[in-house]
């Protein structure tokens, strides 16, 4: 199984990112961490930085991918339509990805990627509260 775990430094990111870790350690795999992000911040370092310790720490085996896609339009919507891209071209099998609960004015306005990548139904999908 080849999984995608967006990333974007929030709490529900690193639960998706800690049950993907134990999902592929129990299941075998690959996983591919990738952040999306407007710009290179030292947030961006911070956030890759987390992930990286969290996949040194977890028991798995092969070397999972670390990276980060650039979005130059930022809104959720756009962040999901790029997160269904990266399924696409890297022809992944699932992607697990955190999700926090918004209120209806901020889903309405602002969207949410996680919906944007669970209503495509490119490919399996878990959400991670």
């Amino acid at each position: 199984m080849d999984v995608l775990i967006p990333i974007d430094g929030t709490d529900a990111s690193k639960r998706a990112l800690d049950f993907a870790i134990e999902m592929i350690g129990g299941m075998g795999g690959s996983l591919h961490v990738v952040h999306y992000t407007n710009s290179q911040t030292d947030a961006t370092t911070a956030i890759l930085d987390d992930a990286r310790g969290r996949l040194e720490a977890g028991e798995i085996s092969g070397e999972p991918e670390l990276s980060t896609i650039t979005v130059d339009v930022w809104t959720a919507d756009r962040v999901g339509e790029e997160i269904l891209d990266t399924v696409e071209r890297g022809g992944f099998d699932h992607v697990v990805m955190g999700h926090h609960e918004d209120g209806i004015v901020e889903r309405t306005v602002f969207g949410s990627a996680a919906e944007t990548v669970l209503r495509a139904e490119a490919v399996p999908v878990t959400i991670v509260p």
